[in-house]
Order: C-alpha cells, then structure tokens, then sequence
C-alpha cells in the first residue's frame, strides 16, 4: 500500500534567473563614470584658474619692471611678454616691442630707455590689462 502513497501534483522546484549581480555591477559602474566625470570636469576647472591665476601673477611683474636698469628691464620684458602672445593683439604689440629692446640688451653699457619704448612698453601693459 505504501507504493500508491506517492504524490504526483506537486511539480519540482522552478529556476528563477537572477540578474541582481548584474544590477549592481551596472549601478556601480554607472557611478564610477559619473564621479570620474565629475572629477575630471572640476580637476580641468582647477587648471584653467591655475593659469589664469599665473598670468595675473605675471602681469603683476610685468607691471612692476623697474626701468632705471634698462638692460635688466629689457630682459624682463621679452621674458615675461611671452606669457601674454596667445592673445592676438597683445601678440602684435609686443612683437613691435622687441626690436625696440634689442638696443638694451647685449652690450656691456646701455643707454636709459628712450621714450618710444617706454610708450610701447605702457601700450602693452595697457592691453594685457584689458584682455584680463
């Protein structure tokens, strides 16, 4: 009698797919990328002000050249006008200002600054003040 005791309605267990591994794979994968953008983003900001902070820093020596010493002052200038030739028109004035400096440079003895120069000099100074 035992052998008619066996159920036959009850089916086996059913295999029901997963894909919550695969979820949290993907949602954190999605924040990995969003902080990665993020940080890129305030890491390039950061640059940006770096250097607009260098040129402020460079303009503010560039300001303050002293033209009692010509010669020094003329390598000062050429040194520190480069920094400022990305913008077009600071470009163009300070190339018209480099022949004018050529005469202070090289040369054991230099005569003092002659008006001209300081003009351009100031022009310069001018116009980089305005583009920053």
């Amino acid at each position: 009698m035992e052998e008619n005791l066996t159920l036959r309605d009850i089916k086996p267990l059913m295999e029901i797919p997963d894909y919550s591994y695969y979820i949290f794979i993907g949602a954190v994968a999605l924040v990995v990328f969003v902080v990665s953008l993020l940080l890129y983003f305030l890491v390039r900001q950061w640059w940006h002000n770096r250097k607009t902070n260098l040129k402020k820093l460079y303009f503010q020596q560039l300001k303050a050249v002293d033209w009692q010493d010509s010669k020094k002052a003329a390598y000062k200038v050429t040194e520190l006008g480069r920094y400022f030739s990305q913008d077009k028109r600071c470009d163009e004035i300070y190339r018209q200002l480099l022949p004018m400096l050529e005469a202070y440079k090289y040369k054991k003895e230099v005569p003092s600054a002659d008006s001209e120069t300081l003009n351009q000099y100031n022009l310069l100074v001018h116009v980089i003040d305005e583009s920053l």
